[in-house]
């Protein structure tokens, strides 16, 4: 069984994301939980409100917010009428972040859905700042959903890797369950000037292998050090479906999430990206 936490905040972007982990996970039994956090929308006004009519919004954003995911839950059933999924509506006084993590340790959740962008959609940034946030922070693998994005079914997917860290096996078995679905062919990408591998990147090289018997899978090494070039001109060249990545102390990805922008970097992600965190659970 899967348990998926999806947050919303009602926007369009937000029900595709819906739609592609209910059509992802279509042959899993499922729990998914749909989960808004308002605590934001509250503080907004908190500064222009006396203490009772404070505590009289939040009740009426409670009330709201369950009838908006109520709401939700409905049209998923309709589009999406799948008998081995049960779906749960979470609304909840508090901040994204933090409601996120409560819920992931709560429940045991699999991995979190959302799309790349929430309300505002703005087409000039990658990541909107609450998936960024969620990226981060969030202690379970992130699955983000670009704004437009049609073929549910990852044929090809790019897991590009340095071998330094040795893998947890639940989130890698989430990545061999999806592939294993849909029969998809995993290419593991190393970028290295170095053309053999240590003795600790060889046995972690092995372990991958391993925990993707099943699956159809290819190792390759683009030479050199620029990580980005050789992401995007993979994505580029290739029918890629999804990238996955992972986001770990001293790695690739936490150099981009945490110095700067992925816009400056140049990392263009215009196709589901799935981030491990690399984190026992």
């Amino acid at each position: 069984m899967r348990k998926i936490l999806i947050p919303t905040d009602f926007s369009e972007n937000s029900m595709n994301a819906i739609k592609y982990a209910t059509e992802l996970f279509k042959y899993n039994r499922a729990e998914i939980y749909l989960l808004h956090a308002f605590a934001d929308e509250v503080y907004d006004a908190k500064s222009r409100l006396a203490n009772e009519i404070f505590d009289d919004l939040q009740k009426k954003t409670l009330a709201k917010t369950k009838a908006a995911l109520e709401n939700f839950r409905e049209k998923i059933v309709d589009f999406s009428p799948n008998p081995k999924h049960n779906i749960h509506t979470i609304a909840e006084f508090g901040l994204l972040v933090d409601s996120v993590n409560d819920w992931v340790e709560k429940e045991n959740i699999d991995v979190v859905v959302m799309g790349t962008k929430g309300e505002t959609a703005d087409k000039k940034i990658t990541f909107g700042t609450n998936t960024l946030q969620v990226i981060k922070y969030v202690k379970c693998p992130v699955l983000a959903i670009p704004v437009v994005f049609g073929d549910v079914h990852p044929k090809n997917i790019l897991f590009p890797t340095d071998y330094q860290l040795p893998y947890k096996r639940r989130e890698l078995k989430l990545v061999s369950s999806i592939a294993k679905c849909f029969v998809s062919k995993v290419d593991f990408l190393y970028v290295s000037k170095f053309s053999s591998l240590s003795l600790r990147q060889q046995d972690n090289k092995n372990f991958l292998e391993a925990s993707f018997c099943d699956n159809q899978i290819s190792f390759k090494q683009e030479n050199g050090t620029d990580v980005t070039k050789a992401i995007n001109t993979f994505v580029i060249e290739n029918p890629i479906d999804m990238l996955i990545m992972v986001n770990t102390r001293h790695s690739y990805l936490e150099n981009i999430l945490y110095q700067s922008t992925i816009e400056k970097i140049g990392l263009h992600i215009d196709i589901p990206f799935l981030v491990l965190q690399n984190l026992a659970r």
